[in-house]
């Protein structure tokens, strides 16, 4: 550990819900627990509450706004950034970023903080973008992000990019985990259609990434070889994409199965609900950079089907092979569930993906950066 305590300082859209804001307040808890200073600037949130809970300090500042505007907190970043002495100041988003950068750039080399962004997603190519590789390290989630990296900024220097995958609690989805009979009495209380029926979940918010109309198409060919499916769509309605949310409404309605998929709206006790699926499921059509429900649920010993390609791919690759189907393919889809229902599969214990790993790599990459010119 460091003989000083550093000033740590993390910047992000918001603090709702999601793994960017997850990873955030993991970080933050684990600077709090070795005595290190934590602070957290973002637009605000229901996580607020908890990320101060665990002893980080919270600035509400609108850095995340996709606006010209937002870089007017440009200069109150940098008087904050010397009024703290911050050591180290990580971007974990792109507009974020831009106001970090900018910050961190017009201030004297020898009083600005050392700069780290994480890459936590495989975003569309611009200059906009390439905020994310101006940190004097890049942490890269994966190697399907690192790879991202290297394949769309080749000026980037390997040696700045540090592969810090994310982590799981395996005290908190431990293997073989049972919900407690209190809560699988509310459960089935509220749902009690779910007890005789093969429950396929697709966990994430209502966003187009995360492939609702493919789990239609997949609950449609179930149901008409009489299979007892159930289908749970777990997760928020995103405000700026409510005509997508009710697309898949329609769709739902149009081919009769509203009686077969539930809406759970956004939930916190998604470990008790993977708990109670026979399958959990990833269909993102575009590639994404990590897959941490995916990692979530196979630590439990849950089945997980999903689509071959980026940070999902890798994964299931290394995890649960069995798991990988191609691109889009619904009819191998329909066949993995069919297989599993049939025969439910082992899912091997694992400590691969362990949360504390991630959180000593990144505590241990700002001390190292605080301890070399």
């Amino acid at each position: 550990m460091a003989e000083r305590k550093l000033t740590v300082v993390q910047v992000l859209p918001a603090l709702e819900s999601g793994g960017v804001e997850r990873g955030t307040l993991e970080v933050a808890q684990e600077l709090v627990k070795r005595g290190h200073r934590s602070w957290v600037i973002s637009g605000g949130g229901q996580l607020v509450s908890r990320l101060t809970g665990q002893g980080s300090r919270h600035l509400q500042w609108p850095i995340g706004e996709k606006s010209l505007w937002t870089l007017r907190w440009v200069r109150r970043l940098r008087a904050f950034l010397e009024e703290q002495q911050v050591d180290i100041l990580h971007a974990r988003s792109r507009m974020p970023a831009w106001v970090a950068y900018r910050a961190w750039k017009g201030m004297p080399e020898d009083r600005r903080p050392r700069l780290v962004t994480t890459v936590h997603g495989l975003y569309s190519v611009n200059r906009y973008s390439a905020v994310m590789t101006r940190g004097e390290k890049i942490i890269a989630v994966s190697d399907t992000a690192r790879r991202y990296i290297l394949d769309n900024y080749p000026k980037v220097d390997p040696a700045r990019i540090e592969l810090i995958h994310r982590g799981v609690d395996p005290a908190v989805f431990p293997h073989g985990y049972r919900p407690a009979d209190s809560w699988s009495q509310r459960w089935f209380d509220q749902y009690p259609f779910l007890l005789e029926r093969f429950v396929l979940t697709l966990p994430g918010r209502l966003t187009r990434l995360k492939g609702h109309l493919d789990f239609v198409q997949l609950m449609e060919r179930l149901l008409a070889d009489d299979m007892p499916v159930h289908g749970l769509i777990v997760g928020g309605e995103d405000p700026r994409r409510k005509r997508y949310a009710q697309q898949v409404r329609e769709e739902i309605t149009r081919r009769g199965l509203q009686e077969r998929i539930t809406f759970t709206g956004h939930r916190m006790d998604v470990r008790d609900i993977y708990a109670a699926s026979n399958v959990v499921l990833s269909l993102s059509r575009k590639p994404e950079s990590f897959g941490r429900t995916v990692l979530e649920a196979l630590y439990m010993g849950v089945p997980v089907l999903g689509y071959d390609h980026g940070g999902v791919g890798e994964i299931l690759g290394e995890l649960f092979p069995q798991g990988r189907v191609p691109l889009g393919d619904i009819e191998a889809l329909t066949a993995a569930v069919r297989a599993i229902h049939a025969q439910r599969p082992e899912v091997p214990p694992t400590r691969a993906y362990d949360l504390q790993r991630m959180l000593d790599a990144t505590v241990s990459l700002y001390e190292g950066l605080c301890t070399r010119p």
